[in-house]
C-alpha cells in the first residue's frame, strides 16, 4: 500500500472541498497513508470570461490534471465526473467512483420563486445546452443567457442589479458547499434530466500505479459506479457534439438498474425521454440499448438528425470515446 500520495485538483472552492473530502476518505480507508492535495489551473479555469464553446469543449477542466498525472507530478486526480471526457489518455483509468450525492439540478431565483412561478419572459442564466433545451421545452416563454464562473461567482451575478431572474446549478455542488438554503426549487428529472455523471466524483490514476489504484478502490462505491457506467455507455452510443442537449440518470432501485435519459433539440422544440431497467452489472449494455431506442425516436422527431453514430470502444473499459461536459457546475 502506498505510504503517501499526491492528488491533483482544480482550485475552485467546490473542487477543493471535493478533493479534501476524497483525501480524508483515502486516509481513513488505508493504514498509515498520507495524502497531499495539489492545486493545478486548468484551461477552463484560466479564462473564466470566454464561453466554453470557444475552447472546443474537449476536457477543458481536466487536461492539465491528466498531463500532470501522466508526467508523474501527481498520483491521482479528483474530477467532477461530468467534466471527465469519455476518452481517457492512454495509461490512465478511473480507479474509483465514491458514493454519489443528489444528481438533480436546482433553480435559484431572485425572489425564491420556483420554475412554474417565474414571471412571463423571465431571464434564466445557464451555460448548459442540456438545461436550456429542457427548460425551454417546459416553458417556451423563458429567455436564456449564458453564464460562466464558479458557484459563488454565479450567485454574485444573480444578485447583481443587472443580473438574471434565475440561474440553474447542480444540487450536488450546493450541497457540498453547504449552500442548499439558496435553492428555490429542486428540479424534477422529468423536467430537467441531470447531466451524465452529475454529482459523482472520479478518481483518475495511472493504470500501472498499483499502490494508488488499491488505495482508491477502497473508497469505490459499487452502486455509484454501476449507475455512471450505464450513463456513460448511453452517452457513448448517442455520440454527437459536446454541446448536444443530452442527459441521463442511473440508479439502483430494488436490486435493478434504472436508467432514464433525454435527448432534445437545441431549441427545445422536440424532446425524447425514455427509461430502461436491467441488471446492475450490465450497465454498459443497458446504456447502449437505451441509446438505440432514444436515437430511433429522435430520428422520428427530427428526420434530419443522423442516428448512425456507432460506438468505437467499450465504455466500461479504461479507454472511452470522447464527449466531455461543458457544464462546470
Amino acid at each position: 500500500m502506498a505510504s503517501s500520495l499526491i492528488i491533483g485538483t482544480r482550485g475552485s472552492r467546490l473542487a477543493l472541498v471535493q478533493a479534501h473530502s476524497v483525501a480524508r476518505d483515502l486516509e481513513a480507508g488505508s493504514d498509515d497513508l498520507s495524502v497531499e492535495v495539489r492545486v493545478l489551473t486548468t484551461k477552463g479555469d484560466a479564462d473564466r470570461d470566454a464561453s466554453l464553446d470557444t475552447f472546443g469543449g474537449e476536457g477543458v477542466f481536466v487536461k492539465e490534471l491528466e498531463r500532470a498525472l501522466v508526467a508523474g507530478e501527481i498520483d491521482a486526480a479528483v474530477h467532477s465526473l461530468k467534466d471527465l471526457p469519455t476518452s481517457l489518455p492512454g495509461g490512465l483509468a478511473i480507479a474509483s467512483v465514491p458514493e454519489r450525492v443528489d444528481a438533480r439540478d436546482a433553480l435559484i431565483s431572485r425572489g425564491g420563486a420556483g420554475l412554474a412561478d417565474l414571471p412571463q419572459g423571465a431571464r434564466v442564466a445557464t451555460g448548459s445546452p442540456r438545461r436550456r433545451a429542457q427548460l425551454q421545452h417546459y416553458r417556451p416563454d423563458l429567455r436564456f443567457a449564458g453564464i460562466r464562473g464558479n458557484i459563488d461567482t454565479r450567485l454574485k451575478k444573480l444578485a447583481a442589479p443587472d443580473g438574471p431572474d434565475a440561474i440553474v446549478l447542480a444540487v450536488a455542488g450546493l450541497q457540498r458547499l453547504g449552500w442548499t438554503d439558496r435553492i428555490s426549487e429542486i428540479l424534477s428529472p422529468e423536467v430537467c434530466m441531470p447531466a451524465v455523471g452529475q454529482a459523482a466524483l472520479a478518481i483518475e490514476t495511472r493504470e500501472n500505479d498499483r499502490p494508488t489504484l488499491e488505495a482508491a478502490r477502497r473508497i469505490d462505491h459499487l452502486q455509484a459506479r454501476q449507475a455512471v457506467t450505464a450513463e456513460r455507455s448511453f452517452l457513448h452510443r448517442i455520440g454527437g457534439g459536446c454541446h448536444t442537449p443530452v442527459g441521463a440518470w442511473g440508479r439502483i432501485e430494488d436490486g435493478s438498474l434504472v436508467l432514464d435519459a433525454v435527448l432534445a433539440a437545441d431549441n427545445g422544440e422536440w424532446i425524447v425521454r425514455q427509461s430502461l431497467r436491467g441488471r446492475p452489472e450490465e450497465g454498459a449494455d443497458v446504456g447502449r440499448r437505451l441509446a438505440e431506442a432514444v436515437l430511433d425516436q429522435a430520428a422520428q422527431a427530427d428526420p434530419t438528425r443522423p442516428n448512425d453514430q456507432a460506438a468505437q470502444a467499450d465504455p466500461t473499459g479504461p479507454s472511452r470515446p470522447s464527449r466531455p461536459s461543458t457544464e462546470s457546475q
